[in-house]
C-alpha cells in the first residue's frame, strides 16, 4: 500500500496501517468464512462495515494469495436486472487466468448473455463483462452462480446493502438467491446491511428464505480507548498532540460513530503542529459543517413544516426516548401526536432520523449540530 498523506481516511481502504482496531470483529468474520459459514453483518451506516469487509479480505489474501474476494455494493440497484448486472461485473472473468482461458470458460456457462470486452478505467487492463436482456435476468443469475460453482479455489463475496433486494419489484429474489447460495461449497458470503429492521426480518424471520442460514455479527462503535490510541499515534507523526480529553470531546459529540470521528480527525490533521485545544476543535467542526451547509439547507427546505419542527426538536434534545409524549410535544410546540408520528415515520424512512435502542437521534451528527444553531 502507498503511504497516505492524511492517515484519517473518510473513504476507501488503504490497508491495516490506516485501519483502526476491529481486531476481534476481523477475527470473527474470518473464522466464520473459513469454517464454511456465511455471515450477516449489520450496523447503521457510517459505522465502518465496508472498511471491516476490506480489512477481512486483506487478511484473507495475506493468508492465501490464491483465494478470490469480491465486494459488491448493491445500494444503487432497484431491480433484479440491476443486481445481476452489478454482480456479473464484479465476478465474471475474475476467477480464471489468463483472460483467454476465462473467456473460453465463460462461453460454456452463459447462453443467455453476450460476452463483452472492455478496458478497466482504473488499471487499463482488459476485462470481461456480460450484456443480457433484462427480461432474462433470472436465467443470467442462474448462469452466474453456475459459473461460480465451477471454481476450485476458495472464494468470498460480500454483498453490501443486501436489504435492498427486499425493495425489488420481483418478489422471488430472496428465494432465488438462497437456493443458489446453499448449493455453493467453495464460495462463502458476507451479507451486509445498514437497515437493521429489514436485515433482522430477512435473517431472523421464519417467513423468509434466509432464515437462520448465517452467523450474525452486529457492528458497534470502536471502543474509545482503542480509538484514542490509534488517533494519538497518527497525530504524533505530524507533531500534533491530541490529549485524551480532547479526543473524548470528539468521540462524545458524534457518539463514537467511525465516519464522523474520522472526519473531525482528518480536519485536525491538516492544522499546523501543536496541541489540539477547544479552538482547533471548534474550527475543524465548523469547517466540516460549512462544506455541508448548502446541502443541509436544501434538505431543510424540502421538508414540510411539521417535519422540520420535529427534526430540529430531536436535534435540540440530542436523544428522544418518547417523541410522542405530551411533555416532548409541549416543550417544542409541536402539533398533535398523530402529525408527529407521520413526520417521524417519514424522517426515519429517509434516514434523517435513526432509532437507536435508547431512542431517536438525527442520523447525521453534523446536520444535528447545524440544526441546533439554526434560527
Amino acid at each position: 500500500m502507498n503511504k497516505i498523506e492524511n492517515p484519517f481516511l473518510v473513504y476507501g481502504y488503504e490497508g491495516p496501517t490506516y485501519f483502526c482496531d476491529r481486531q476481534k470483529e476481523t477475527d470473527d468474520v474470518i473464522s466464520a468464512l473459513t469454517n464454511g459459514c456465511n455471515l450477516t453483518l449489520m450496523s447503521p451506516r457510517r459505522y465502518g462495515k465496508t472498511g471491516l469487509i476490506h480489512n477481512v479480505f486483506h487478511r484473507l489474501k495475506e493468508q492465501d494469495k490464491n483465494i478470490s474476494c469480491f465486494y459488491v455494493d448493491i445500494y444503487a440497484t432497484n431491480t433484479l436486472s440491476d443486481f445481476v448486472r452489478v454482480l456479473g461485473k464484479s465476478v465474471v472473468g475474475k476467477l480464471d487466468t489468463p483472460l483467454q482461458k476465462a473467456e473460453g470458460l465463460i462461453s460454456k456457462f452463459f447462453r443467455n448473455s453476450q460476452i463483452t470486452m472492455s478496458q478497466d478505467p482504473l488499471t487499463g487492463l482488459p476485462q470481461l463483462g456480460l450484456a443480457f436482456n433484462p427480461q432474462q435476468a433470472e436465467q443470467t443469475l442462474e448462469e452466474i452462480f453456475a459459473y461460480l460453482s465451477h471454481t476450485n479455489r476458495s472464494c468470498f463475496i460480500a454483498i453490501d446493502e443486501f436489504q435492498q433486494i427486499a425493495e425489488y419489484p420481483e418478489k422471488n429474489v430472496e428465494a432465488l438467491l438462497r437456493t443458489y447460495v446453499q448449493q455453493l461449497h467453495q464460495v462463502h458470503f458476507i451479507f451486509a446491511g445498514s437497515k437493521m429492521h429489514m436485515m433482522s426480518e430477512m435473517f431472523d424471520s421464519p417467513k423468509h428464505p434466509f432464515y437462520k442460514s448465517t452467523e450474525k455479527l452486529y457492528l458497534d462503535v470502536i471502543r474509545e480507548a482503542d480509538y484514542y490510541e490509534f488517533a494519538a499515534e497518527k497525530m504524533k507523526e505530524k507533531s500534533i498532540v491530541l490529549s485524551a480529553e480532547a479526543f473524548h470531546q470528539i468521540y462524545s459529540m458524534v457518539d463514537g460513530v467511525t465516519w464522523f470521528v474520522q472526519s473531525v480527525l482528518n480536519r485536525l490533521y491538516r492544522f499546523e503542529p501543536g496541541v489540539i485545544t477547544d479552538v482547533e476543535l471548534r474550527q475543524a467542526v465548523g469547517q466540516i459543517i460549512s462544506t455541508e451547509e448548502e446541502n443541509y439547507k436544501r434538505i431543510f427546505h424540502l421538508l414540510t413544516q411539521n417535519q422540520t419542527q420535529l427534526l430540529k426538536a430531536i436535534a435540540m434534545e440530542g436523544l428522544v426516548k418518547e417523541p410522542l409524549s405530551g411533555l416532548f410535544l409541549r416543550t417544542h410546540h409541536l402539533k398533535s401526536s398523530s402529525s408527529v408520528q407521520r413526520a417521524l415515520q417519514f424522517l426515519t424512512e429517509k434516514e434523517y432520523v435513526y432509532q437507536t435502542g435508547d431512542g431517536f437521534i438525527v442520523y447525521d451528527r453534523f446536520f444535528s449540530m447545524w440544526l441546533r444553531n439554526k434560527d
